[in-house]
């Protein structure tokens, strides 16, 4: 049986079991994003998008589901140990993809805002999510995205209402626990609208020595003037896979911080798209890999510049080891429409082990004539003249290495407007680079 066909086989038959544990704006969508994966299937190698991972492979082990929507006995609140120091959040779970409703955060949001589950404000208030829902996550163009539209029962909707600003910050902690080896698929919908101001911290992380799969589409609508931080941060472990497709929409004026790190993983593959709508928006998109042993990340993204006067930075920093694998593909399109645009599009990478192995294609595509527009591209190992220098002033090899490593990925982490994350993940990643097992002090997930 190939990848695509337990998972056509499988909606064929579960699929009254799927829509009963949903609500109808999630259903409506459902069989024509099955009919899309039934005539894609998973890319291939031959797609460009997707031309360095194997998806098909990732998808072929037989994964159990919760279609039923049985309940998982967790209490994330003592399973989770990782707050970040002196950064004062409303803390938010999803436990595998469902929305964790059995204890809120006390803090008051202001007035308007909505962080809940998708599926219940959409069965509360169908029109307005169908207005947005799967609209800029098109099913015909990505069968990843079109089969967790298919899948996909619930997650986590976030609105926040004109002229709103949202002091403290959100964390949206993803936790995978499960007694079996089981595959996830989460949806997440972000709206802000006029003005409206907000940061988010998501985290993934794994529970449990299982394998998961763990499929993730999330649409951003960042209307005129809004100002939008999102911060993803993936601690899972080496048996975890992780598709993650996040749709970003801007309006003019608007700003979006978008951060991507990952730390922790098996198999990561991130799909970013990004549209500007709206002249004057800008966009600031950063990443930062640290991998080894066998740990594969690939990370792959499209800025759109469809309208002037629109400003893109693009910056992502790999740090590879052992036989670990990394890949970047960005690219910058820029429209006949889209003069004055601005783009900056940076991918710098360490291999710090021979065995270890980066691709790398940063791409721009221009049809307007009045921009200033770069991109580049660096693969390279420790500087052996550094390194001599700091070992004559009494610094061993390994600290000496360490540092140098850390002082590379510094750039990427220093661009978080959150200053006591940037701080933790200062430490998070030296303790990862020094290769301590436990990513947080007091963890339990890591014992």
């Amino acid at each position: 049986m190939n990848s695509e066909q337990q998972y056509i086989d499988l909606y064929q038959e579960q699929s009254d079991a799927i829509k009963r544990h949903s609500a109808e704006p999630l259903n409506a969508v459902r069989d024509r994003a099955f009919n899309d994966f039934k005539a894609q299937g998973f890319p291939t190698r031959k797609v460009e998008r997707y031309k360095y991972t194997d998806m098909a492979a990732l998808f072929a082990p037989n994964y159990g589901l919760n279609l039923n929507r049985l309940a998982i006995p967790v209490d994330p609140y003592e399973a989770f140990k990782c707050d970040v120091p002196n950064l004062s959040t409303s803390l938010y779970f999803i436990i595998n993809d469902t929305f964790y409703t059995k204890m809120l955060p006390s803090a008051h949001l202001p007035e308007g805002v909505i962080i809940d589950s998708l599926c219940h404000v959409a069965t509360e208030k169908p029109d307005f999510i169908a207005k947005y829902y799967a609209k800029l996550a098109n099913t015909q163009e990505d069968g990843i995205t079109a089969l967790n539209t298919m899948l996909a029962q619930d997650g986590l909707l976030v609105y926040v209402p004109k002229n709103v600003k949202i002091d403290r910050p959100i964390q949206v902690i993803n936790m995978l626990r499960a007694d079996v080896d089981l595959m996830v698929n989460r949806r997440v919908l972000i709206i802000m609208e006029q003005n409206a101001e907000a940061k988010f911290l998501f985290c993934d992380h794994a529970a449990d020595d299982r394998r998961f799969l763990s499929t993730q589409v999330i649409e951003v609508y960042v209307d005129e003037n809004a100002h939008l931080e999102l911060n993803c941060l993936e601690e899972t472990h080496f048996k975890s896979t992780r598709v993650s497709n996040v749709y970003i929409e801007q309006q003019a004026n608007s700003r979006v911080n978008h951060n991507v790190i990952t730390l922790h993983n098996g198999v990561t593959r991130n799909r970013l798209d990004l549209v500007f709508k709206g002249e004057g928006a800008e966009c600031h998109c950063n990443g930062c890999v640290v991998a080894d042993k066998q740990q594969h990340v690939d990370n792959n993204t499209l800025i759109d510049h469809q309208v002037p006067h629109c400003t893109s930075n693009e910056l992502y920093k790999y740090v590879l080891d052992d036989h670990a694998v990394g890949a970047f593909a960005g690219r910058v399109l820029v429209r006949q429409e889209a003069q004055k645009t601005s783009s900056q599009e940076t991918n710098q990478n360490l291999c710090a082990a021979k065995t270890a192995r980066m691709y790398t294609q940063p791409m721009l595509e221009i049809y307007a004539d009045d921009v200033k527009c770069a991109h580049g591209s660096t693969v390279g190992q420790l500087n052996d003249a550094a390194l001599f220098y700091m070992q004559q002033r009494g610094i061993s090899l390994k600290e000496a290495k360490l540092l140098l490593e850390f002082a590379f990925v510094n750039e990427v982490i220093d661009k978080m407007e959150l200053e006591p994350l940037r701080d933790r993940l200062h430490h998070l990643v030296e303790k990862r680079f020094r290769g301590e097992l436990n990513k947080c002090e007091g963890c339990q997930l890591c014992k």
